[in-house]
């Protein structure tokens, strides 16, 4: 009888906690759906009737003139171009260093990594100055080289993907190696393709955090025809007016990258957080 109980005990507190975090998650869809509310009202419908998410009737020349007042497509495809290369020399860079620090016999290792490391605790705009004297010097300032040169590094992702590195067993080097395998072809063909799950994860990171940066294209890049989707979202914003409808199915489009982005890699991404810290 008490077995019983308690069964019934556990199985009432399942379906709680699974009805509190439903709700927690349709509350995180309130923003998404205010944002396409807006996107297909006019602001005249949106003051009128601010309570109302359901337009009146459905605008949509908001994604047809996004296109035509500002130079969306340039925008659009710059920061396509950035996030993608940024992202592929980010998860080799990363890649690389995480394995000497993880597999190689490096001289002051861990040193080395505690001052990696440090880098996580340094908020970016403690750096920002001396990091723009540095690109101004080297006469990178307000290209796209030279905002792709200062985000090349990522303590995150070294310590990410060291932690999976370490997880390996060190088995599989010592095999290749009496096989014949340099490092460089132990790194290529037996650690990249066995961390697919990892490496899915820090580019889903990675694009997401360079396709949505505001604060450094802001500071590097001036001209028109380098600026960034989200440099280019503000134009929609003035000193004394905003204009919602448009802002808001800018942003829309501006999102459906990262939601294709984030289904291509959901298997490995599920994937890498569920075999977080096992050891092979």
């Amino acid at each position: 009888m008490e077995a019983v109980t308690k069964s019934k005990t556990s199985k009432l507190l399942y379906y709680v906690l699974l009805l509190i975090l439903v709700a927690f998650s349709v509350a995180t869809l309130f923003p998404f759906l205010w944002m396409i509310s807006t996107s297909l009202r006019t602001d005249i419908d949106l003051f009128q009737n601010p309570n109302n998410w359901i337009p009146s009737s459905l605008y949509l020349n908001n994604f047809k003139e996004v296109w035509t007042i500002i130079p969306f497509g340039k925008y659009f495809m710059n920061t396509v171009m950035l996030s993608v290369v940024i992202t592929v020399l980010q998860v080799l860079i990363c890649s690389m260093a995480a394995y000497a620090f993880a597999k190689l016999k490096v001289p002051f290792k861990s040193t080395l990594f505690i001052l990696f490391m440090a880098n996580l605790m340094m908020p970016w705009h403690s750096i920002m100055v001396p990091q723009f004297a540095v690109v101004s010097s080297l006469g990178l300032y307000n290209t796209h080289g030279g905002y792709i040169l200062i985000q090349l590094f990522s303590g995150f992702g070294i310590f990410l993907m060291r932690q999976f590195f370490m997880s390996l067993p060190g088995e599989l080097n010592e095999a290749a190696r009496v096989d014949g395998f340099s490092e460089w072809k132990i790194f290529w063909r037996i650690i990249m393709p066995l961390s697919a799950a990892s490496l899915s994860t820090f580019s889903i990171f990675t694009f997401t955090f360079m396709w949505n940066d505001y604060l450094a294209p802001m500071i590097y890049l001036n001209d028109e025809s380098l600026k960034t989707l989200q440099l280019g979202l503000q134009s929609f914003q003035t000193e004394h007016t905003m204009d919602y409808g448009l802002l808001m199915a800018g942003t829309v489009l501006a999102t459906i990258p990262m939601v294709i982005v984030f289904l291509i890699g959901e298997r490995f991404f599920i994937q890498s957080v569920a075999t977080t810290g096992m050891k092979n």
